[in-house]
């Protein structure tokens, strides 16, 4: 939603609630994303994933430690780490967002936290 416009930025409301400003020239598709159950349907077999590309997902305590951080040990042991993606950033709902310049575009966070 279009808040108000200054010289160089147009300030927007984001559907999460965050006020950020944005450069006037910029283009925008503005609505609402269809088919939002798009991401529910059930795809049943491992033969539809591998007709759509998708191939198996290989645990990373079932691989080498060279091939990834939670790799090696003898026998199903836990990794003895954080929970890491195979390139050693952390994942599971831990922030790895750099505090980059665009911090000052943003007026104000979103509520309701």
């Amino acid at each position: 939603q279009l808040m108000g416009r200054e010289e160089k930025y147009v300030v927007l409301r984001l559907p999460s609630g965050e006020m950020r400003q944005v450069l006037s020239e910029c283009m925008a598709t503005v609505g609402v994303v269809g088919c939002e159950d798009w991401a529910n349907v059930v795809i049943g077999k491992a033969g539809r994933s591998r007709h759509r590309g998708i191939r198996p997902q290989t645990r990373g305590s079932a691989m080498n430690p060279i091939d990834h951080p939670h790799g090696g040990g003898e026998g199903k042991t836990n990794s003895g780490r954080h929970p890491v993606t195979p390139w050693g950033k952390p994942t599971k709902g831990a922030k790895t967002r750099r505090k980059k310049a665009s911090d000052r575009l943003i007026i104000s966070r979103r509520k309701g936290r």
